[in-house]
């Protein structure tokens, strides 16, 4: 690249939403050029041999239902790049220590029949959420995917269910997930499987909003299932980097963006840490952090005092701590179908949520954390040699302890105790371990401050139009040109390409409304039919 280079846009980061929001302007036409500080693109979707040689772990995110999902996803046909999704015989298991352990199938009916079993009504009562997630699943996906407010998918729900279920559905929404639960559920299966995928995000269990979060991940686990990349998930990075350089997108990796340049009144490109400027004729997408972008990149530019306020208490989620290990044999599993499960929630009972998230919140290193198992070699038999097994796990912990030395070591070792518990003689099978603390994983990427893998809290005060700030809820920022494009902006977290797909298509609406004509060019992408029609 040249010391001053020009093209129509530039993309900041390539993390997932970066290398989305990179396929849809070359989709469009766009001369773009991304630029990652990282010797690699992938952001928090990249894998490696960190245990020992032969052994494929996930550095960060592994399992990928919302990717499966997405609509933007799986119109960039990446299976054409080299990806391939491998899935495990089951989704996903909750294991207790007394050996037992609820399932969610493969197949919806056999989840309930598992259920029903242990609790006759129960598998009736499943195969109902079940039932309410094919009514509305698509025009939910299309709400949850595109920017605020929603208004035809919004409709489009609001016609399938009619106003009474609506407002079932909307009550349900904000219910907290012990109490959907209770509700429905007599049997200890249901309840497990709720608020363990309530879990996954950093919504409290009797927090208004966890019993939304819950069912999604579990309808959209019975659904698509929890599939994984064959050969790592950092090969659906590259298969995004593959189908957008095979449309000539240009990438730089190994150099940081230092500064948004502001010129006019518009962002005009980016400078970079060798102080090279990249210009940008048409706008500026920024896969980051937002208080990276507007503390940071937009250190010398002046902003409204009420957005820098709002981002000065922008809410972190909780730090994570994670755990490779290469095993030389299956988990020891008490419980005989955790074995065939490609997630395994352990550590907790249903009282257990609540206690680890009052831990939580008040600060206190939990006792008995509620931990996040993957089985990749389950899910991939790629991952490692025959008969063994790749293997990660990871927990969150409170914001206000040093998660290093001793502090670490001691909660690493309280992860293998949870371990031994349902899985008896679990650390004799291994090979290898390698840990990432919260540092190790902001220092491998910058996006997840302090160890927070969802760019900011999921709670309700800081979704939709509060995200990442009270606002409209849209990528745009108080600078012209200037998209934010990361998990930071609405939707938020996890793998499903909105946040960059939506930077992308406001920053070609806005070219289109300057310029005239572009809507025309538009028609010809895939990006056509996700578009309002004027």
């Amino acid at each position: 690249m040249s010391p001053v280079s020009t093209a129509d846009a530039v993309v900041i980061g390539g993390g997932p939403n970066g290398l989305v929001a990179l396929n849809a302007l070359v989709d469009a036409g766009w001369d773009v050029v991304l630029i990652e500080a990282n010797d690699e693109v992938g952001g928090a979707v990249r894998s490696g041999e960190v245990t020992t040689p032969g052994f494929v772990n996930d550095l960060f995110s592994a399992f990928y239902p919302l990717a499966a999902a997405s609509p933007i996803i799986r119109d960039l046909h990446l299976e054409q790049h080299g990806l391939v999704w491998r899935r495990a015989p089951h989704v996903l298991a909750h294991a207790l220590d007394d050996g037992y352990a609820a399932v969610l199938r493969d197949r919806a009916e056999d989840t309930a029949a598992a259920l029903d079993a242990e609790a006759p009504g129960d598998g009736e009562a499943w195969l109902e959420l079940v039932h309410g997630w094919d009514q509305i699943r698509d025009p939910l996906l299309d709400a949850l995917f595109t920017p605020f407010p929603p208004v035809t998918s919004a409709a489009r729900i609001l016609r399938r269910l009619g106003a009474a279920d609506t407002l079932d559905f909307a009550r349900l929404a904000v219910t907290p997930v012990r109490r959907l639960a209770d509700e429905r559920f007599t049997g200890p299966g249901p309840g497990l499987l709720l608020t363990g995928n309530a879990m996954h995000g950093d919504i409290p269990p009797d927090a208004a909003g966890s019993g939304m979060f819950g069912w999604l991940l579990t309808m959209l686990g019975q659904d698509v299932g929890f599939p994984v990349p064959e050969g790592g998930a950092g090969e659906l990075a590259h298969a995004l980097r593959r189908r957008a350089e095979s449309k000539g997108a240009r990438l730089l990796t190994g150099t940081a963006v230092t500064a948004v340049i502001v010129e006019h009144g518009r962002a005009s490109g980016v400078r970079l840490a060798d102080g090279t400027m990249v210009r940008a004729r048409r706008g500026v997408l920024a896969d980051v952090a937002a208080p990276a972008l507007y503390r940071d990149l937009l250190a010398g530019h002046r902003l409204p005092a009420r957005l820098l306020r709002d981002i000065d208490r922008f809410q972190w989620d909780n730090p994570t701590i994670k755990v490779n290990w290469a095993l030389e044999q299956p988990v020891p599993w008490l419980a005989e179908d955790a074995h065939g499960a490609g997630t395994v929630h352990l550590g907790v009972d249903a009282d257990g949520f609540v206690d680890f998230a009052a831990d939580l919140s008040v600060g206190r290193t939990p006792a008995r954390p509620f931990i996040l198992f993957g089985q990749m070699t389950t899910s991939d038999p790629t991952r490692s040699p025959a008969g063994t097994e790749s293997a990660w796990a990871y927990t969150h912990v409170p914001h206000t302890i040093d998660w290093s030395g001793d502090h670490l070591a001691a909660h690493v070792e309280r992860i293998e105790d949870a371990l031994e518990r349902v899985a008896p003689g679990f650390r004799d099978t291994r090979l290898a371990r390698h840990v990432q603390s919260p540092a190790d994983l902001e220092d491998a990427n910058a996006n997840l401050v302090g160890g927070a893998v969802n760019a900011g809290t999921s709670g309700l005060h800081q979704q939709l139009v509060f995200r990442p700030t009270p606002g409209l809820g849209r990528p745009e920022t108080p600078v012209p040109g200037l998209y934010l494009a990361s998990a930071a902006a609405h939707p938020g977290g996890g793998v499903h390409g909105a946040p960059g797909w939506n930077a992308a298509r406001a920053a070609i609406g806005a070219h289109a409304r300057l310029t005239g004509g572009v809507r025309r060019a538009l028609a010809r992408t895939a990006w056509a039919r996700l578009l309002p029609r004027p």
